[in-house]
């Protein structure tokens, strides 16, 4: 008995769901350990989980896609179809994480909300349709975002602070050493003094023609912004 296209759609999704709690079932059971180059790793992206124009869009000298495709080592904390968290190797605090989307953008700012991830090509009939393609977009930005309040919430509980900076360095004068747009989780305590700026005093913002002309250019830029988006 031939299925609707609505019922092939829902198929998809079911096995989509099913694979990611599967994987998230691994994460328990495995996040204390490392990835070691030549072993089997549950957590590991396999070239299977990955589209096509993922596999191609990596940086052969980024150290963020060889952990991705399970070349470097690294201590995984959690990963799904679209991002992967990892313990900083260098961190600034203890429990210090970096979550980075699998697919290679070298900075936030040219990290486009989504990505077509793989097409699929059904071939139905009912009702006179014909041919349906579908593409599935990766949501990068706000699949990152979306994991910063579960994950953080389990760092800080793991390392015993009640407290976090959500930190992006993008482009070399803000820091950014690697260069594969990624978010740090700083766990934080009172008194801790990592950051030396905050002890500096802040002074206010100056209500004059220079302001207005900051929110001005800025709002030029938006529209132009919004404008090439949506055309």
């Amino acid at each position: 008995m031939a299925i609707s296209l609505e019922e092939s759609i829902l198929k998809v999704a079911a096995r989509s769901l099913m694979e990611r709690h599967q994987r998230r079932l691994a994460v328990t059971g495995s996040h204390t350990r490392p990835t070691v180059p030549g072993t089997v790793d549950p957590l590991r992206c396999s070239p299977s989980s990955i589209s096509p124009s993922a596999a191609s869009a990596g940086d052969d000298g980024c150290v963020f896609c060889k952990i991705v495709g399970g070349e470097s080592p690294a201590f995984k904390l959690y990963e799904d179809d679209i991002c992967l968290c990892i313990l900083d190797s260098n961190p600034l605090s203890k429990g210090h994480s970096l979550i980075l989307p699998k697919l290679h953008f070298s900075s936030l700012e040219v990290t486009p909300p989504s990505v077509a991830s793989e097409e699929c090509l059904y071939k139905q009939s009912v009702g006179g349709y014909g041919n349906h393609l579908f593409k599935y977009h990766m949501q990068i930005v706000a699949a990152m975002s979306s994991a910063v309040p579960f994950l953080s919430k389990a760092i800080m509980k793991a390392t015993h602070c009640d407290s976090f900076n959500l930190l992006v360095n993008s482009g070399s004068a803000a820091g950014q050493v690697i260069f594969h747009t990624h978010f740090h989780i700083i766990p934080r305590k009172a008194g801790d003094q990592l950051w030396p700026s905050e002890g500096v005093r802040r002074c206010l913002i100056e209500n004059n023609e220079e302001t207005f002309d900051l929110v001005r250019c800025i709002r030029q830029r938006l529209e132009f912004s919004t404008e090439a988006v949506f055309g």
